[in-house]
C-alpha cells in the first residue's frame, strides 16, 4: 500500500527544500551560496567559466536567478562593472523570477531583457527569461516570437522547448485526450528536427506528460496518472519505447539538465507498468528528484517519487 501524503503545512514546505534546484552542478550549488551571501564575484567567475555552452548558461543564470537577494546583487555587480553582459543577464533573470511571483512588474522585466538581448546579441538567455514570462502572463504570438528568437541563436535550446510544450499542452483542454493535438505535433517535429544525439529525443514524453498534466486539472483525466490509461494506448507506448530506446544508446551524463529528463522518462515508465525499464532508470537517478513531472496533477512530488522508486527497486 503506498504511504499516505504529507500533511499540509511545514512538512511540505521542508519537503519543497528537499529539491536540488541545481541539478547536481556543484559550481552552481557553491555559486548560489556565495550569491546569498552578497559575494557576486563567484557568479561571475561560474559565468565566465561557462562560455557559450547555452544549456548550461541558461540552467545556471536561472538557478542563480531564484535566489531572493540575486535583484540586488545583481545591480551591485552592474554598479562595480556597468558594461558586464553577464551582470546585465542575470539581473534580468532575477527580475522576471520576481515579476513571476508579482513582485516586479512585467513591463520592467521585459524592458530589462531587451537590454540584455542588445548587450549580448547572440546569447539566448536573454530571451528565455522572455520566453519565461510570455508563457506565463503574454498572448500567443509573442511567446511564438520569443521561442524563434531563441531558436534562431541556439537551435536545440532545452529549457525553451519545455517551456513551449508546456504551455501548448494546455491549449484546448475541452477537447480533451486528442492523439493529434498541436503539442504532439511540436514535439516530434522537435524532435525529427534535432540531431541524433540531441537529448530533444524525449521530447515527445515531456508533451504526454503535459498534456496529462493540463487534461487532469482540467478534470477530462484521471487524477491518478498510473490509472488514466494516458500512458498504454498504442501511440503512448511507441513515444516511450523510442525515448527508451534512445536514452539507453545516447545517454548524456553531462548535460546539465539531464535529470529532468530523467525523472520525466521513469515517470513515464512507472505509468505505463514497465518496472524494469523504470528500475534502470531510478538507478540512475538516485535520489535526485525533480518536483515535476511527479508533483503531476495536484501531488506532493517526494511521496511520488519516494512511492514509484520504492516499487520499483524493492527498496528505499
Amino acid at each position: 500500500m503506498s504511504p499516505p501524503p504529507p500533511p499540509l503545512g511545514r512538512v511540505r514546505r521542508r519537503a519543497a527544500q528537499a529539491f536540488d534546484e541545481a541539478l547536481d552542478d556543484e559550481e552552481l550549488v557553491a555559486a548560489c551560496a556565495a550569491l546569498a551571501q552578497g559575494r557576486w564575484q563567484n557568479s561571475r567567475s561560474l559565468l565566465v567559466r561557462t562560455g557559450d555552452d547555452w544549456d548550461r548558461r541558461g540552467h545556471r543564470i536561472a538557478v542563480l536567478a531564484r535566489e531572493s537577494s540575486c535583484d540586488a546583487w545583481a545591480r551591485d555587480w552592474l554598479l562595480a562593472e556597468p558594461d558586464s553582459g553577464d551582470g546585465t543577464v542575470l539581473l534580468a533573470l532575477a527580475q522576471v523570477r520576481r515579476a513571476l511571483r508579482g513582485k516586479e512588474k512585467a513591463d520592467r522585466a521585459r524592458e530589462s531583457c531587451h537590454r540584455a538581448a542588445a548587450a549580448l546579441p547572440a546569447d539566448p538567455t536573454p530571451w528565455l527569461g522572455l520566453l519565461l514570462l510570455e508563457c506565463a502572463q503574454g498572448a500567443d504570438g509573442d511567446a511564438v516570437r520569443v521561442f524563434e528568437q531563441i531558436r534562431s541563436r541556439y537551435a536545440d535550446h532545452h529549457h525553451a522547448h519545455h517551456l513551449v510544450v508546456a504551455w501548448l499542452a494546455e491549449r484546448r483542454v475541452e477537447a480533451g485526450p486528442d492523439p493529434l493535438h498541436e503539442v504532439y505535433d511540436f514535439a516530434n517535429w522537435s524532435a525529427e528536427q534535432a540531431p541524433t544525439d540531441s537529448p530533444l529525443a524525449i521530447l515527445p514524453v515531456i508533451a504526454h506528460a503535459e498534456r496529462y498534466r493540463a487534461l487532469a486539472a482540467a478534470g477530462q483525466e484521471c487524477d491518478d496518472p498510473a490509472a488514466s490509461g494516458h500512458w498504454v494506448g498504442r501511440r503512448a507506448r511507441q513515444v516511450m519505447k523510442a525515448a527508451f530506446d534512445w536514452w539507453l544508446e545516447w545517454e548524456h551524463e553531462e548535460h546539465p539538465r539531464r535529470l529532468i529528463d530523467l525523472n520525466f522518462l521513469a515517470h513515464a515508465k512507472v505509468c505505463e507498468g514497465r518496472s524494469a525499464e523504470a528500475a534502470a532508470l531510478f538507478h540512475r537517478i538516485g535520489d535526485k528528484a525533480t518536483p515535476v513531472p511527479w508533483s503531476y496533477p495536484d501531488r506532493d512530488p517526494l511521496t511520488a517519487f519516494r512511492t514509484a522508486r520504492i516499487a520499483a527497486l524493492g527498496t528505499g
